[in-house]
């Protein structure tokens, strides 16, 4: 009788550890621990299922295609539209079909066939020096104009962030036209194109450059830091093209890798990050805007003002990424 009691006791405690263990899922991130663990956290807390988060900076598409079918990874968080891109086009992830996704992602923030979403929003600005422009009104296409000739400072023009502007670009006005406009923004730039966008609005600060090109949330993240907010207090954060497309986003992201062991956890988490209380906390923490409409941004970032966002879908700026760094080549940009 006792031995009988002991199978069932060992058996009730496998039984326990395999729910456990299914009740846990693995995400593959480009974005930090420290940017999005709060979230996570609050998700095991209201659903019980533990998240471990593998971040890597780089290389996370290899590994998902060197790991095939055996790959643990069930949810992939990207920090930039060109990686979710690298990965449907490699096939890595699966479609998902859920109402929740489409109710608070807007059709132009996620994929057509459900293979990737975004979670929050980036615009590409054009940040002034206060002390020598002031604010402006301004359009993208303006930062070829030769007045602004040894003005402009950015960084490498190979950079996703770069690429995706340049790639709405050609959305726009075509390769020929865009090709010319960037021939003359090259024109109009103080140094070689280095460093991140937190770079160039330091160099703004030191009278190196007077327009630089750079991310909304790096400004909130500037003045963040006690050794970077002299920067930040430098430049006025000008919005392009209000006065007709709006400015161009960029756009953070999630996809369901292709091969998830626990498909169903992953979804319940996609669906919880598109919603209010994880969209808020991406708004406080992080400096971001909301993709889910009716989430506030946080007071920091609505202190900036309202603009107009440029309504191009984001998928369509696949379309045109290959020719966005064929041009950067062809006018040798970074050189």
């Amino acid at each position: 009788m006792r031995f009988m009691k002991r199978l069932a006791v060992l058996g009730f405690a496998c039984v326990t550890s395999m729910a456990n263990a299914a009740d846990s899922i693995t995400v593959y991130s480009y974005r930090q621990a420290f940017l999005i663990d709060p979230i996570l956290a609050d998700f095991t807390k209201e659903t019980g299922i533990k998240v471990n988060l593998v971040f890597a900076k780089q290389g996370i598409a290899e590994r998902i295609a060197r790991e095939g079918r055996l790959s643990r990874a069930d949810l992939v968080l990207t920090s930039d539209f060109s990686r979710l891109m690298e990965l449907a086009d490699r096939d890595l992830v699966a479609s998902v079909d859920s109402d929740t996704l489409q109710q608070n992602i807007p059709a132009n923030l996620r994929s057509p066939n459900g293979d990737w979403f975004a979670l929050t929003k980036r615009v590409r600005n054009i940040y002034s020096s206060k002390e020598r422009l002031g604010p402006l009104d301004i359009d993208y296409e303006d930062l070829a104009d030769p007045k602004f000739k040894g003005k402009i400072c950015t960084r490498s023009g190979k950079h996703p962030y770069n690429i995706s502007l340049v790639a709405s670009m050609i959305a726009h006005h075509g390769e020929a036209e865009t090709k010319t406009w960037l021939e003359g923004v090259k024109a109009n730039l103080a140094r070689k194109p280095q460093g991140n966008d937190r770079a160039q609005v330091k160099a703004v600060k030191e009278g190196l450059c007077d327009i630089a090109i750079g991310n909304s949330y790096y400004l909130g993240k500037m003045l963040q830091d006690p050794k970077q907010v002299p920067w930040a207090e430098a430049v006025n954060i000008n919005f392009p093209n209000q006065k007709n497309r709006g400015a161009h986003i960029n756009v953070s992201g999630m996809a369901l890798a292709k091969y998830a062991p626990e498909r169903e956890n992953a979804i319940k988490l996609m669906e919880y990050l598109s919603g209010q209380q994880a969209q808020q906390t991406y708004a406080e923490l992080n400096m971001e805007y909301p993709v889910k409409l009716d989430v506030k941004p946080s007071k920091l970032v609505a202190s900036w003002g309202d603009y107009k966002a440029d309504e191009l879908p984001i998928h369509k700026l696949a379309e045109y990424h290959g020719a966005a760094v064929k041009l950067l080549d062809q006018v040798k940009f970074d050189l």
